[in-house]
């Protein structure tokens, strides 16, 4: 057995020789040379992004949540930029959210001491019924109200006015558009389309070209329905420039007993010579 070793110690101590010259384990190629598991894998195999951080899978989807700090090139910029003042909010729900600074003033001297007021950042798992799944989330007890007050994560992300889009932040915005690529949420949006009258997405140039024609046509039957109702009346068709004209008369008709209207002469002034 000590002759076994003995023979091994050479060979051992060429390899370490070896992977000293070539890697450090302190490095990324280090990391890589000593890991179990492939880089090729590692980067690609198992859902994690740049850093090597897993992410979040969504259940009977394989678009996985977007990462907070990862380029994501399919996913719209964020139109307000990240925060560069208080960075970290960038990466979670902070609502606007950042340190605040001031000065402790003692009662006695009035003197003061510097001080600061950090925000109450949590993590949390909030359910996402659009996704049908919990979200693991950084967020801010400002926050956490918000959400239970609108009615859940998925109100919260989908609010449309311009401060509720300032508050996500950049990862709140990727949220959001992760969100909207869920098949409940589209059906939503596709709903209120259709309630509001407008045609379905996705549809081809011809089915539009056809809802365009039958607009057109409802109208022509209306417009047909006026003028039977005018002729029926015996009333007077002003087209083109006689409909101009007319407007510009009546606006220059003034309000008194007609167009013909003579003003009575001012009596109070003499004309004849004192």
């Amino acid at each position: 057995m000590a002759s076994s070793l003995l023979s091994l110690g050479p060979c051992l101590r060429s390899s370490a020789l070896t992977t000293s010259t070539t890697a450090a384990p302190g490095t990324s190629a280090g990391r890589a040379l000593f890991s179990t598991t492939s880089s090729a894998l590692r980067r690609y195999g198992d859902g994690r992004n740049d850093k090597g951080w897993r992410k979040q899978k969504v259940y009977g989807s394989t678009l996985p949540l977007p990462s907070a700090t990862a380029a994501e090139l399919t996913i719209p910029p964020y139109p307000y930029g990240p925060n560069a003042v208080y960075r970290q909010s960038n990466a979670g729900l902070y609502g606007g959210q950042r340190i605040q600074f001031g000065n402790n003033v003692s009662e006695k001297h009035g003197v003061k001491t510097r001080r600061d007021w950090r925000v109450n950042v949590q993590r949390h798992s909030l359910f996402s019924a659009g996704l049908g799944q919990m979200v693991r989330v950084r967020t801010t007890t400002r926050v956490l109200r918000t959400v239970d007050k609108v009615g859940g994560l998925d109100a919260y992300l989908l609010g449309i006015k311009a401060a509720r889009l300032k508050e996500l932040g950049p990862y709140g915005w990727r949220l959001r558009w992760r969100l909207m690529q869920s098949p409940r949420i589209a059906q939503q949006y596709e709903d209120q389309r259709l309630a509001l009258g407008l045609p379905a997405r996705g549809l081809p140039a011809s089915a539009l070209a056809e809802l365009e024609m039958m607009g057109k046509k409802a109208a022509a039957e209306q417009l047909l329905g006026e003028t039977d109702a005018m002729l029926a009346n015996g009333d007077e068709f002003a087209i083109g420039e006689d409909l101009e004209l007319l407007g510009e008369a009546e606006a220059e008709v003034p309000a008194g007993n007609g167009f013909m209207h003579e003003e009575p002469a001012d009596k109070s002034q003499s004309l004849r010579p004192e």
